[in-house]
């Protein structure tokens, strides 16, 4: 089967946390200490300044500030490359749904496109962190969900990403990436790739081996890593309408009440 690597300006590039938006890799354990649970969570007023100067009108210096899972310095960094890459970028930073302990989330959404030649690229990215504040500034965070897709196509191919936002250690699971309408007899090719951490921090193009895809997507059964973390996929699938890339992180962790935070 061929090996495929994305070029030109349309790379596979790990496309979650590390251009959405806050931490010192999201992607990577994020620290979690008694006194960054026992902080304050974000007021109304914080998460509107965060969403404010993501799109440009404050300064991330004024909300952010260093701590458990959080590099202010690094948020910057890949702002300013998801910008690059998509000039009209626009992040809705809005409440999620509370955990089950009743610790709030927030939800931080960023959409973005851009125009090269004859193609039209379109971007989202979601993810949902646990913030805690000083009271002054958000000073740490833990991610829960985070994904991404990038569509090449002018007009959107509509796809669901069936892939766990959690894992047991050790646990085979199925990472299922389905186009949702029909094919009509169209052929489609894909790929599957773990990510590495330095190639997340990086924002690597990783190497994907191509390979005929039938059922309409790809659908592939994994395995977990044996010791409690993080799993990262980047899936690539080949449409005669376009191409389309998905990155999601995957919590590991080691019993069940990990699995529903």
């Amino acid at each position: 089967m061929p090996r495929f690597r994305l070029g030109s300006w349309f790379r596979m590039r790990a496309w979650t946390t590390a251009v959405l938006a806050l931490g010192a890799s999201g992607l990577l354990p994020s620290p979690w200490t008694a006194a960054a649970a026992a902080a304050q969570t974000p007021t109304a007023l914080q998460l509107q300044a965060l969403e404010r100067a993501f799109n440009g009108r404050g300064e991330l210096s004024a909300v952010l500030e260093a701590g458990p899972g959080l590099d202010p310095t690094l948020v910057g960094l890949r702002r300013r490359s998801l910008l690059k890459d998509f000039p009209d970028a626009q992040w809705l930073v809005s409440p999620g749904t509370p955990l089950k302990d009743g610790t709030a989330t927030t939800q931080i959404k960023v959409v973005g496109s851009r125009k090269q030649g004859s193609h039209t690229y379109a971007f989202e990215a979601v993810q949902l962190l646990a913030l805690t504040s000083d009271g002054a500034r958000i000073n740490s965070q833990r991610v829960i969900k985070d994904q991404s897709l990038l569509h090449s196509a002018g007009v959107l191919l509509p796809v669901s990403l069936l892939i766990p936002d959690a894992v047991l250690t050790g646990q085979r699971y199925d990472v299922d990436v389905v186009f949702d309408d029909p094919l009509n007899g169209a052929v489609l090719a894909g790929g599957l790739s773990a990510l590495t951490d330095a190639q997340v921090n990086t924002l690597a193009s990783p190497s994907l081996q191509l390979g005929a895809l039938g059922g309409g997507g790809l659908f592939k059964t994994v395995q977990a890593p044996l010791t409690p973390g993080n799993q990262t996929w980047a899936v690539l699938l080949v449409h005669p309408k376009g191409i389309v890339t998905a990155t999601k992180r995957v919590r590991v962790v080691a019993d069940q009440a990990g699995l529903t935070p």
